[in-house]
């Protein structure tokens, strides 16, 4: 069994650190939240959000309602795109500033709530911009209390101490990991996630799935990690289908937040490695391209290079996806192609070159894998040795289904 693989002379850590309201009608819960807040003395909260699903869903009226009863300002930035960048990061900044604000209050998926951590670290450290944070030039230990209201079932970044955002003018697309921003409180409520497009809902899932995967193998991964791993891509493996038959299936909705925000404390446990460290880079040199779907298209390249080094573990947690494995190193190239075919199975059959990348862009996108500040960390963190030759096998055998 893959558990009696782990060494018990090392000490792992294991970490749990928000609170997370979760089911349908949690959103309610905004009323208590502000409420504590305003205890604490707080009167003025900048709300980060995009697009309009913050408004669609409901999300907002609530957030509303809950500020009027308990005499609280609103600075309302909406202005995130997918992929944030630190001009965003620095725009809601200098409004929250502006505002007098104690507080931030992320609504959305993960692109909002990244940008509403790194906020909050630029209201608790005058002086700083976006890039400084995201280039590493300093290292922050405060940051506004931050809240967390999610509507995709994906990220996991409501739950844990990351985000990410790009520096547009260098293609970078970093990643930081700091205590000061886990959010306080968090709401999974499926009802306000029902409105998610067929792809959306794909891309997201898939995305939890990749945390996974990876939060399980890395040389930090710890046990907890592993069993988060395998009810997670269970709750995927079961849900996903059933959601994309019946969108508001709110059982089914459920299912899929509790499988992500599980998968969003694997990750802050394990770790993520090479599937991230290589999807920053295509999402930052075409910021349109999906986060999820840059995984997709990656995964079973880096199950391939991976399976070896991890068989017995990647056997217990894809067991729903490739059953009846039996955690020997030569699986390999079978697993790879079945999760592969999973992942057409449910609408993804992309590759690199459909979104278009070709052979002539390995090489600058294994620089930027190379150059961008924190992606070196998670490429040491993978189970086998992340060098330029592997890294480039792995985009290379990206760009088309395996074979």
């Amino acid at each position: 069994m893959w558990d009696e693989s782990l060494d018990y002379n090392v000490v792992r850590e294991i970490r749990t650190k928000t609170t997370t309201y979760l089911g349908v009608g949690a959103i309610d819960k905004i009323d208590d939240i502000f409420a504590a807040l305003k205890e604490e003395g707080i009167a003025a909260i900048l709300c980060v959000t995009g697009g309009h699903s913050y408004k669609l869903t409901g999300a907002w009226d609530k957030v509303e309602a809950a500020a009027a009863k308990h005499g609280m300002r609103l600075a309302l930035y909406n202005k995130v795109t997918p992929n944030p960048t630190t001009d965003s990061v620095d725009e809601a900044a200098a409004l929250g500033r502006e505002a007098g604000v104690g507080a931030v209050l992320c609504i959305g998926g993960g692109s909002p709530i990244d940008c509403g951590k790194s906020a909050a670290i630029l209201l608790a450290n005058p002086g700083k911009t976006g890039e400084d944070l995201y280039c590493y030039k300093f290292t922050p230990r405060t940051a506004l209390p931050i809240v967390a209201i999610n509507l995709t079932h994906g990220t996991g970044s409501e739950v844990n101490r990351f985000a990410v955002a790009t520096v547009t003018h260098l293609n970078y697309k970093p990643a930081i990991a700091y205590d000061c921003i886990y959010p306080r409180f968090a709401i999974d409520d499926p009802a306000l996630m029902s409105a998610l497009s067929p792809n959306q809902t794909r891309y997201v899932s898939i995305d939890a799935v990749n945390h996974v995967v990876e939060a399980a193998t890395t040389t930090c991964s710890n046990p907890f990690a592993v069993m988060l791993a395998a009810e997670t891509i269970r709750l995927v493996h079961a849900n996903l289908p059933r959601i994309l038959a019946h969108p508001d299936n709110l059982r089914a909705r459920y299912d899929l937040a509790y499988a992500a925000m599980m998968a969003g404390a694997a990750f802050d446990n394990g770790m993520l490695h090479l599937t991230h460290a290589l999807e920053h880079p295509l999402s930052a040199v075409k910021p349109t391209l999906s986060h999820g779907l840059g995984l997709a298209m990656l995964l079973p390249a880096v199950i391939e290079e991976c399976y070896p080094a991890r068989p017995q573990v990647l056997a217990h947690i894809l067991k729903p996806i490739v059953p009846g494995l039996s955690g020997m190193p030569d699986e390999a190239p079978k697993v790879a192609r079945a999760v592969e075919q999973w992942l057409f199975g449910l609408g993804v059959t992309e590759k690199l070159s459909a979104v278009g990348f070709g052979e002539a862009d390995v090489d600058t996108l294994c620089d930027l894998v190379e150059k961008t500040p924190s992606l070196d960390l998670l490429v040491s963190l993978a189970p086998v040795e992340g060098n330029r030759e592997r890294v480039a096998r792995i985009y290379r055998n990206s760009l088309a289904p395996l074979r």
